[in-house]
């Protein structure tokens, strides 16, 4: 198998289903072979997201506000904007397997286990979706993971320190508070359905994120960052990238824990306490 090939075609891929016949096909084979990768190989540059053909890409600014929870609309705007962050993972996940060759395969195996629980947990949110009466892309979307995956594509440091290590550590810390909101409406049948998929999304993230702090840490130590000195690494990357300015309403201690971060860490995305 040409797995570069086929991950390439899955990435571009807007077809849902395709998408998971083709990951499917590459973790099989990756999980029983040694995959090398032709010395002159480039991957390619995506120049737009696989989901620009089904959605309405705006800036986030002109997103719509996600308050009203009564209303079927009201709901599905909520399901669609996590269907739409878990469609871009995705893609995420595949493309650090693509764009990366040199990886170890157990590298290769975890990105591609991440896409496919991406894959499954979109199909749960896109069948709500359904359920209340709208499709994916029914909504404007925004590109801010594309974006990110693009603007690290240079760099598998910062790669893993931007998407899994912040942007879906991020997640981890509004997953919940989600949840929270929606409880009082749990007799609501479409309601407690969302809430149970946040649930185990919410699970399975904080595997995904510590997949990502243990890579994170493998390439600091193949780049030659002194042990200890990782911390400070992750810190000026977020610097660099100007995202030490957002403001965290809420840090999730125990689940960023659980996913490697360190209380130091912790301490200085926000959190008041960390033990």
């Amino acid at each position: 198998m040409n797995v570069a090939k086929v991950l390439e075609q899955a990435i571009q891929s807007d077809d849902i289903v395709l998408k998971e016949a083709l990951t499917a096909s590459c973790l099989e084979y990756c999980s029983q072979n040694e995959v090398s990768t032709p010395g002159d190989f480039v991957p390619i540059r995506f120049l737009h997201p696989s989901y620009a053909s089904k959605c309405h890409i705006v800036n986030p600014r002109y997103l719509p506000a996600r308050k009203d929870f009564d209303s079927k609309e009201g709901l599905a705007t909520l399901v669609h904007a996590v269907a739409h962050i878990e469609y871009s993972a995705i893609d995420l996940a595949l493309d650090a397997v693509y764009r990366y060759p040199n990886m170890p395969m157990a590298y290769k195996n975890d990105w591609l286990k991440v896409a496919s629980d991406e894959i499954r947990h979109f199909k749960m949110l896109e069948a709500l979706l359904h359920q209340l009466g709208y499709v994916y892309g029914a909504f404007p979307v925004h590109s801010g993971l594309f974006d990110a995956a693009s603007h690290t594509a240079h760099s598998l440091l910062e790669r893993m320190a931007i998407v899994p290590r912040y942007y879906e550590a991020s997640g981890l810390d509004v997953n919940p508070q989600i949840i929270k909101k929606l409880d009082n409406k749990r007799k609501n049948p479409q309601v407690k359905q969302l809430i149970d998929a946040l649930t185990l999304i919410y699970a399975e993230e904080i595997d995904h994120v510590h997949k990502g702090d243990k890579w994170f840490k493998y390439v600091c130590t193949q780049e030659g960052v002194k042990e200890g000195q990782e911390e400070a690494v992750y810190f000026d990357i977020l610097a660099r990238y100007k995202l030490l300015t957002k403001h965290r309403p809420h840090v999730n201690v125990e689940a960023r824990k659980e996913a490697g971060f360190s209380c130091s860490e912790i301490m200085k995305l926000g959190a008041k306490v960390c033990s």
